[in-house]
């Protein structure tokens, strides 16, 4: 791939998006291979959490790349459209927690992206925002759509019709990050919090993401009988064995995935 780093850190996954000279904006090519590696994901059974990023220090992405919508037609718009559609969707339903380690600008579609993960994790100086009403289109990678969900739906038309570029404690204030860290800290502060979540059960982890993502689109009887079945699911697991039995004998347990 030319437009995305894979890095497979013993259980964690890190993609990078990988365009620097165009701030890691999204052209075609990066929303192709985004999708090829988020597939090749849900389908590893050793990968445990995964972390997007952006490549250098200045942008986790900037969104479309403005230079190559200006060279396609009607029709190469709606592909473009459709395509990051499904890929921000198939990264909203991968079976692993998600986080976004944002490094930088993350402007329309790099947001986008973040909304699409469980957890955002943000340098500092970031800045951010769904900014496409400034351009007189809206936001079409699922921002309207995720954001109210997320933060409430007067909070999130104030953001969208506004075209508010927000700092990354504005940000969090708004209720769209997890954290904000200092900038020379994002990393590792982003790998800490993975590496709490890759202690735990893997089976574990999926089921309870399920659970929860499941559970809150329908009403609470069905969501507990939801929870009840992701429950079941752990019950016959040799990694469940291995807690009590890890438990009992006051050591760490070594989780296999199985």
């Amino acid at each position: 791939m030319e437009t995305i780093i894979y890095e497979q850190r013993g259980n964690l996954a890190v993609i990078t998006l990988h365009r620097p000279e165009g701030l890691n904006a999204f052209n075609y090519q990066m929303i192709q291979e985004l999708g090829e590696v988020t597939e090749s994901i849900r389908i590893n059974p050793d990968i445990r959490v995964v972390i997007f990023t952006g490549s250098g220090k200045r942008s986790f992405s900037v969104g479309a790349d403005l230079k190559e919508r200006k060279t396609l037609t009607d029709v190469q718009v709606k592909r473009n459209l459709y395509k990051i559609g499904e890929v921000f969707s198939a990264i909203e339903q991968l079976p692993q927690p998600t986080i976004a380690m944002i490094n930088g600008f993350a402007f329309g579609g790099g947001i986008e992206l973040a909304l699409s993960c469980d957890f955002r994790i943000a340098a500092q100086s970031a800045k951010m925002g769904l900014t496409e009403t400034g351009l007189a289109i809206i936001p079409g990678a699922g921002g309207t759509q995720r954001l109210p969900r997320l933060i409430g739906e007067t909070k999130a038309l104030e953001l969208i019709l506004t075209a508010r570029r927000l700092s990354a404690d504005e940000a969090h204030g708004y209720g769209i990050l997890t954290k904000v860290v200092l900038d020379e800290n994002v990393e590792d502060e982003t790998i800490a919090f993975a590496d709490e979540m890759l202690k735990n059960g893997p089976i574990a982890l999926q089921q309870a993401k399920f659970a929860v993502r499941n559970g809150m689109n329908v009403d609470l009887q069905t969501g507990l009988a939801i929870e009840r079945k992701a429950y079941e699911l752990t019950i016959p697991t040799e990694d469940r064995i291995e807690a009590l039995e890890a438990f009992a004998e006051k050591r760490a347990p070594e989780f296999k995935g199985r």
